[in-house]
């Protein structure tokens, strides 16, 4: 089974970006779907992004459309979450999952593995 590892979080101020990466171990990286997730205190794991195996399709939470995007480098095993115009409420712990069953997955039932997560804060 694939293990991912999630970073690139941190503390950004409003309007800020950052890149969050995730890299995926083993040789079947291509085999999964991609997504990621966040989680705030309090509140339910949510969907944020996913991506199809080959990279050729995305799907996006309206409350991130035009704003975040995903992507994913198969050469590298690793795929990206590149966030920006961050507001305070994207603050959450991030994860990144994988998917061997569907293609453009949105539901946390879906996937298979999951990160460890990495934090975002954007402060106002």
């Amino acid at each position: 089974q694939v293990q991912l590892v999630e970073s690139g979080g941190g503390l950004v101020q409003a309007g800020g970006s950052l890149r969050l990466s995730c890299a995926a171990s083993g040789r079947t990286f291509s085999r999964y779907a991609m997504g990621w997730f966040r989680q705030a205190p309090g509140k339910e794991r949510e969907f944020v992004a996913a991506i199809t195996r080959s990279g050729g399709s995305t799907y996006y939470a309206d409350s991130v459309k035009g704003r975040f995007t995903i992507s994913r480098d198969i050469a590298k095993n690793t795929v990206y979450l590149q966030m920006n115009s961050l507001k305070p409420e994207d603050t959450a712990v991030y994860y990144c999952s994988a998917s061997s069953g569907s293609s453009l997955p949105v539901t946390t039932g879906q996937y298979d593995a999951w990160g460890q997560g990495t934090q975002v804060t954007v402060s106002s």
